[in-house]
């Protein structure tokens, strides 16, 4: 029998495993009628919420709304992705691994931050977030026939309840407290209602306000573990920014040590020391800072490479043109420039070499080559 709304199918395997053709067929026919169910469903609620009374009513739900569509949008990409590699079942063992890491892979793509596609939470992940929010509108918008019987909306809370304990379980132990005693006084309550229910009582005044709040906090805590994995995934780029950096200082100062000792005038930029900034933090905060501040030193050293660098290539361009030039002259010419070949060669062969110098020295035998008709 169809569900009277959509409910994500369970996923298959795990990141990057190997799953039966067969299963991985299931699971994909069933996210394609989740999706085309959820986006009906969606149509309805987004419409519901438009016909709201009033701007208040319309701006508490719209959030809402728009998360659940976002969300929609990136599970329906991802879901063209695992049948695009699906091609009609044409897969072997490489392209059935390529669907469960589609699967289990964060939605979010390169570059993105924010929501929808840009949430660091894998595909199950979105769907159940995706249930959660529809259930929570339903409610909130008061749909004619939104709710189930008594027994079905009180196991769909208890569900709701179990994976808000599942989230709570990957908060960091220092962090737990608050989101802990939420789940703890969501489960009395739940198990109060369950009670009365139990008795005979009537709890239908109960139990909307508690599957809205359970929605939310599931929502909150996906959206959180969301901000988790950017937090750590930032913190490993910039350790590995840290280190390259700290690598490209080191031969940074080599390249200006031997630009000072090659050339005068030689640049004075300073070369920043990314060690200097301090251990990677952790706080989403000061790590976004951090990762500012580590542009800044990027920007700084590529500036500091280059201009250096600048310098030594000058010199070794005198060099090549004060050499062509001893190449071309002859005769009474190169006994007319003798003198100034000599000077060029002795400042060139000086450390440091006085570019100013020796730069004036060759375009003045370059200015008598060509005064003399000596192709250069």
């Amino acid at each position: 029998m169809t569900a009277q709304y959509a409910v994500a199918p369970p996923a298959p395997g795990t990141l990057g495993s190997d799953v039966p053709q067969r299963e991985l067929l299931r699971y994909l026919d069933a996210m394609i009628r989740w999706k085309d169910q959820r986006r009906a469903e969606l149509a309805v609620l987004d419409q519901a919420a438009m016909d709201l009374p009033t701007p208040q009513e319309r701006a508490a739900v719209t959030p809402d709304v728009t998360l659940s569509m976002t969300l929609w949008q990136a599970v329906a990409d991802r879901l063209e992705l695992l049948l695009a590699t699906w091609d009609s079942g044409r897969v072997g063992e490489t392209e059935r691994r390529r669907i469960t890491t589609l699967v289990w892979g964060s939605l979010e793509q390169p570059g993105s931050r924010g929501v929808g596609q840009a949430l660091a939470v894998s595909l199950p992940e979105a769907c159940r977030l995706s249930d959660s929010l529809a259930s929570s509108l339903r409610s909130r918008l008061r749909l004619d026939g939104a709710d189930p019987d008594l027994a079905g909306r009180l196991r769909g809370l208890r569900q709701t309840v179990e994976r808000i304990a599942d989230q709570v379980a990957l908060i960091p132990p220092s962090r737990r407290a608050s989101a802990a005693e939420m789940h703890r006084q969501l489960d009395a309550r739940l198990d109060d209602v369950t009670e009365r229910a139990r008795r005979g009582a009537d709890v239908g005044g109960l139990l909307g306000p508690l599957e809205a709040q359970a929605a939310t906090a599931e929502r909150d805590l996906i959206v959180a573990a969301s901000a988790r994995a950017h937090a750590k995934a930032d913190h490993a780029q910039a350790t590995r920014e840290v280190a390259e950096l700290a690598a490209r200082g080191q031969a940074v100062r080599a390249l200006a040590e031997r630009a000072r000792a090659s050339v005068t005038p030689a640049p004075a930029l300073g070369i920043p020391d990314v060690g200097a900034l301090g251990p990677v933090p952790s706080e989403p905060g000061e790590l976004t800072a951090y990762l500012g501040r580590l542009e800044r030193v990027d920007r700084a050293l590529t500036l500091a490479q280059t201009t250096y660098a600048a310098a030594l290539a000058r010199r070794e361009d005198l060099t090549t043109r004060a050499a062509h030039l001893g190449d071309v002259l002859d005769g009474d010419a190169a006994a007319s420039m003798a003198p100034l070949v000599e000077q060029t060669r002795a400042l060139l062969e000086a450390r440091p070499s006085d570019l100013t110098r020796v730069e004036a020295l060759v375009q003045a035998q370059e200015t008598f080559a060509r005064t003399m008709g000596v192709p250069l």
